[in-house]
């Protein structure tokens, strides 16, 4: 499967309240656009944006950078960005609805918000899932011998095809949870291949978890382990098996009682994050914008000279050539961006200075 390649493209604008277009493309395709106030957050701010609704291909923009994407997806009401440099690389966009003055309805609030600014808001130490949920529904497999208990919630009893405990909305599976004793996992390790498989078909579930009644440190003390497993030999087995299923919590309770409370907990959030808006760690196209071709801008067309219609090996007037109304600064600036991205390389200094296509 080919990998998407994700851009943050900032580019100038002729409006005064809103100067900067931030936008994210994947694949050549827009994803995201605001129109902000700045192209960056000063230290402990945010800035207000406005989602872009509708873009029109006629409108004059100056590119003012273009960085590489280095992960890009949704938590709740933010879209969360860290981009592939050294600094000034993470930030989030926040979306909140408010309700209008006149009960008309509501509108959309966008603040574009840095590590830093995150850190210096009131809200920094609120937690995302808040508020009651809906009532659990909890299976527990009818294996299960003493089992854990969850007050308030509907229980029943049936054969799950994986996991211990589940959390169920309506029939479709959410959450599931494994559950472990010291004396359980001792005995699994010695089947360590056939447990192997059994934590990657629970990893391969969304919302799932290990959680082991026991302290780490109980498998790594001789006096617990009473030469059964040498203490050594367990501290590589735990560590292998959160290597190899890392996307799976494994969760050292310390006992039955904080395991099926860590347990309850746990199908709370999942209930409340089932419950909230959609969460979305793919995002999807704006249809709206597939109406609305682009139309390249300079630097795009700059780019696309450089990297496919001048020769392997050029000079910088060859480029002032093809593009005699653009101003030199700028030719340069594209020229320096491609190369900061390995793109190309610069042979020579001063007048005989020539550029060339990296593995051309």
């Amino acid at each position: 499967m080919a990998t998407a390649t994700t851009t943050w493209i900032v580019e100038r604008t002729l409006n005064r309240r809103f100067p900067f277009r931030v936008s994210i493309e994947q694949n050549g395709r827009l994803i995201f656009a605001v129109r902000a106030k700045a192209q960056w957050p000063g230290p402990g701010q945010q800035i207000f944006c406005l989602h872009e609704r509708e873009y029109d291909p006629t409108e004059l923009l100056e590119e003012v950078e273009r960085v590489p994407v280095a992960h890009v997806g949704r938590v709740g009401r933010k879209l969360t960005v860290v981009l592939d440099r050294g600094n000034r690389k993470r930030c989030e966009f926040l979306s909140i609805e408010k309700e209008r003055r006149d009960g008309s309805g509501t509108y959309e609030q966008v603040f574009f918000r840095t590590e830093s600014g995150i850190r210096a808001h009131r809200s920094k130490g609120r937690v995302e899932l808040r508020g009651d949920g809906p009532p659990l529904h909890v299976v527990i497999d009818t294996a299960e011998r003493y089992a854990w208990r969850f007050p308030s919630a509907r229980v029943e009893r049936r054969k799950l095809a994986v996991g211990d405990y589940a959390l169920l909305d309506g029939e479709r599976l959410v959450a599931v949870v494994e559950r472990k004793s010291f004396d359980n996992l001792l005995t699994d390790i010695a089947s360590i291949q056939a447990l192997h498989q059994q934590l990657a078909d629970l990893a391969s579930h969304e919302h799932a978890a290990l959680v082991i009644e026991a302290q780490y440190a109980d498998f790594v003390n001789p006096k617990r382990l009473a030469g059964r497993w040498p203490a050594v030999h367990l501290a590589r087995v735990l560590a292998e098996l959160s290597a190899m299923h890392a996307t799976l919590p494994v969760i050292f309770a310390g006992n039955r009682k904080l395991a099926n409370a860590w347990t309850q907990r746990f199908f709370e959030a999942v209930a409340l994050k089932q419950a909230g808006p959609p969460v979305q760690l793919q995002l999807d196209v704006e249809q709206r914008y597939d109406a609305y071709p682009r139309r390249a801008s300079v630097d795009e067309q700059i780019r696309v000279a450089i990297l496919e219609e001048l020769a392997d090996s050029f000079r910088f007037t060859d480029l002032a050539e093809q593009f005699p109304d653009v101003q030199p600064h700028r030719l340069r600036r594209v020229l320096t961006q491609l190369r900061e991205e390995r793109q190309v390389k610069r042979t020579g200094e001063g007048r005989a200075a020539r550029w060339s296509r990296v593995g051309g």
